[in-house]
């Protein structure tokens, strides 16, 4: 029995279309599938407070703080219980110099030359170890500094002084005296070092005294392959900490400023 040429070609034909139709289906479903998940993610905000494994982030608290901020301590205690509610999984401390600390120091030494940025990604300044080179901490464009709810501290009006604590000279070491008592004094007879910063620097060194409530920011202190390294190696990882006391996160912080 012969064969007919053209009805097999006809359906080869048809099968090889079948299959480039089938193929093409599974692709566009797979592709339109993926960006439904990127759209519920980014609309459920789970994308919100992503990490930036090659920046550190720096926000302000929520509202401005006198002096008295309970210590260096309570100032890094304060960052780490604002930044767990905003959903920001890294390592805060205070922006500031005391008796017992420079503030060029807080961050891991190995993180000093990555960008400092807002949390919204917006570049602040181009490395840590570069705000501390004398010239007074100069922000790379229009500083919009945002606090862990989202506010910009320099248009908000629930910061009526656009001034932040830091209690240092311009290359990050601490200045003497002018830091509210280690910023335990709230008095008007004390005084601490701030900036203004809508004069584009973040480190002018200016006496206010402790009574003034002005804005406090936090850094991130260790990048995100940094803090994991430490969880596998030391297996403790902060992201999993929510509820530490104030003596254990200070714990905590001595671990990976030692390590």
């Amino acid at each position: 029995m012969k064969t007919d040429g053209t009805g097999v070609s006809l359906r080869l034909f048809l099968s090889n279309h079948l299959n480039f139709i089938k193929s093409n289906i599974i692709f566009i479903t797979s592709y339109y599938l993926i960006i439904l998940i990127i759209k519920y993610l980014i609309s459920s905000k789970r994308l919100r407070y992503q990490w930036y494994p090659k920046m550190l982030r720096m926000a302000a608290l929520n509202e401005p703080i006198s002096g008295d901020m309970h210590g260096v301590r309570g100032a890094d205690y304060a960052c780490y219980r604002q930044a767990r509610r905003a959903g920001l999984r890294g390592t805060f401390r205070a922006f500031l110099s005391s008796r017992v600390q420079n503030v060029d120091s807080i961050v891991r030494l190995d993180d000093r030359d990555l960008p400092i940025v807002n949390i919204k990604g917006d570049v602040l300044f181009n490395s840590w170890k570069e705000m501390f080179n004398g010239h007074g901490a100069y922000f790379s464009q229009n500083p919009r500094i945002y606090s862990f709810n989202g506010k910009n501290i320099l248009a908000d009006l629930a910061w009526p002084e656009k001034i932040v604590w830091h209690g240092s000279h311009k290359f990050g070491d601490r200045a003497m005296d002018t830091y509210c008592d280690a910023w335990h004094s709230g008095n008007s007879d004390r005084y601490g070092l701030g900036s203004p910063i809508t004069a584009g620097r973040l480190l002018e060194q200016v006496r206010y005294s402790c009574d003034n409530k002005f804005a406090l920011l936090c850094i991130e202190v260790t990048s995100e392959s940094a803090r994991r390294r430490r969880s596998i190696n030391d297996n403790i990882d902060n992201s999993d900490n929510d509820d530490l006391s104030e003596q254990e996160y200070q714990n905590y912080l001595d671990h990976i400023t030692n390590n």
